[in-house]
């Protein structure tokens, strides 16, 4: 077999580059698209990016979601919003210096400053696209078109802390429409009892370095759209609340600037699994998706209610964003550090007003002492 030599690029077809194309990730047809001008042209091809953007997200792969992404720009357009991880590393620093410096206002989650335009948000232009991985394999999808139980202005929605609840069987018995599980055959090891578990965490160390979770929220009013989830997990606990479950914890910072006075935001994505069984000798390991659930929180802790998070959202997705997964790593290692000291200072300005209350007390017995005498 004769194997015929190609003088040049140009002299190949466009369908062949279109197949070798279309085998592309995302990330390596972005490349592809800088290497000549023949690839350059053809990576322009929607089709292409749709194909990209149905293998790492195949939430995308439904026909209202397809019909969503070309509303908002076209596919090309999504994965470049929704690949990269949003950065943010203004966190302001906290001032330890004088005690009338700290910042008392970040604790108060009931500040709204002057926020006119939030009747402009709609909680229905917010849709939720969900995918969850373990080792690579797809385990859970789900699109969630609008925010559950927000409707009307002055509901308890917009005055309740914020919080979207995929998936909570915690109190649940029997089979449910979204219920996961995974097992042996997905990957998992296998384990002999929860208190071997709790010795070694095998189990543990698996699941946290095997799952992945995209959660990518579109507002489609204003055609935008971002990933606020961290790919991998941010942290997690093990046997919490019980021997069973193990938590794992996923998000990313947003801003808040001109919305609320600590101008960063933590959006906090919750994963909880459940071990229903252990290896015997009818049952093999398995786990139970129990939460899939978002929350976003202050600075002090304290819960963002709905009508601040719909500003904090929308804001969020025309933030900078990094392909580069250490940035955003480093971005929420400046909030817990910044959230860190801000709790220390709390903890110090309450001993001295405690000891500054103690010798006013005991000036006063001293006085009351010397005028009785």
């Amino acid at each position: 077999m004769s194997i015929a030599q190609v003088k040049s690029m140009a002299s190949l077809s466009s369908d062949l580059f279109y197949d070798i194309l279309k085998r592309l990730d995302g990330a390596t047809l972005a490349n592809a698209a800088c290497a000549c001008a023949a690839f350059c042209s053809i990576s322009k091809e929607e089709s292409l990016w749709e194909n990209a953007c149905h293998s790492l997200w195949p939430s995308t792969n439904r026909e209202d979601v397809k019909s969503l992404i070309s509303s908002v720009g076209g596919f090309r357009k999504f994965y470049a919003d929704c690949y990269p991880l949003i950065v943010n590393k203004d966190v302001p620093g906290v001032e330890c210096d004088s005690f009338s410096q700290y910042p008392e206002e970040w604790f108060d989650a009931e500040y709204y400053g002057e926020i006119d335009e939030i009747e402009s948000i709609s909680p229905s232009d917010f849709i939720s696209i969900v995918d969850v991985r373990y080792k690579d394999k797809v385990i859970y999808s789900k699109v969630l078109w609008g925010i559950p139980d927000s409707d009307g202005f002055n509901g308890w929605f917009y005055n309740c802390p914020f919080r979207i609840d995929l998936l909570n069987l915690s109190d649940r018995d029997g089979v449910h429409e979204d219920e996961v599980r995974l097992s042996i055959d997905d990957g998992l090891p296998p384990i002999l009892s929860i208190e071997r578990e709790r010795k070694d965490g095998k189990l543990w160390r698996d699941l946290r370095d095997g799952i992945r979770l995209s959660w990518i929220i579109v507002n489609k009013k204003e055609k935008q759209a971002a990933n606020v989830a961290s790919w991998s997990p941010l942290g997690g606990q093990r046997h919490w609340p019980t021997d069973k479950d193990f938590l794992i914890r996923f998000g990313s910072i947003l801003p808040s600037k001109d919305i609320l006075p600590c101008l960063v935001v933590e959006c906090i994505l919750v994963m909880k699994f459940r071990v229903i069984h252990t290896e015997g000798k009818d049952s093999q390991t398995t786990l139970n998706l129990t939460e899939l659930s978002m929350q976003l929180k202050d600075m002090g802790g304290s819960h963002i209610n709905g009508r601040i998070s719909l500003l904090v959202l929308r804001e969020a997705l025309k933030y900078r964003r990094s392909k580069n997964y250490s940035e955003a790593l480093e971005s929420c290692h400046l909030y817990s550090k910044a959230q860190s000291e801000l709790k220390e200072e709390k903890m110090r300005n309450e001993s001295r007003l405690d000891r500054l209350c103690l010798i006013s007390g005991i000036a006063a017995f001293i006085t009351f002492c010397y005028c009785i005498l």
